[in-house]
């Protein structure tokens, strides 16, 4: 196991600052928007607010995972969910520290400072605090994306990379 300094001389490499960086910058956005919805702006008590035609500011509290899946209302289910993350996160970081690609670097930077943003909201609140509807509607049909938040969006930007390096990038997303 690695001493106490020994940590900071793992993030040294350029992918691995892009990434740290990656993951503060997600971290501090997302949890000041949401402050700054539930606290500022008082979203809870204005409830649906139109930002454009086709997207809202909309409060919705997720105890599951990602589009709402597996709902846990108790506290044992929150802590599953919220272990479950933790060792994510720290299987990310793992990666994190063996990458040389920068862009596998920013990618798992979104990723991780996403996750440790829902997580946060988890303990805090109980749930994810989400936000952001995505909806179009035409003359005989609607349709309406499921709720979600700044972090959700940093993740789902992150795997996008990782499946673009992977795919296309001359060097595979792998650990050398």
């Amino acid at each position: 196991m690695p001493r106490q300094n020994e940590w900071l001389t793992m993030f040294e490499g350029p992918a691995q600052r892009l990434g740290v960086i990656a993951a503060a910058a997600v971290l501090a956005i997302d949890q000041a928007v949401k402050l700054w919805l539930l606290f500022g702006f008082d979203l809870a008590e204005r409830g649906r607010v139109a930002l454009t035609p086709f997207l809202d500011l909309a409060l919705a509290w997720n105890t599951g995972i990602s589009f709402g899946m597996f709902q846990q209302a108790g506290p044992l289910g929150q802590w599953a969910l919220f272990a479950l993350k933790a060792i994510a996160v720290a299987l990310l970081g793992l990666w994190l520290v063996r990458t040389v690609s920068r862009l596998s670097g920013l990618a798992l930077g979104l990723i991780i400072g996403g996750a440790i943003g829902n997580a946060i909201d988890r303990l805090v609140h109980g749930a994810v605090m989400d936000f952001v509807l995505f909806h179009l509607s035409g003359t005989r049909w609607t349709f309406q994306w499921s709720v979600f938040n700044m972090a959700d969006a940093a993740i789902v930007a992150g795997v996008i990379g990782l499946l673009y390096e992977s795919l296309f990038a001359r060097s595979a997303a792998k650990a050398p």
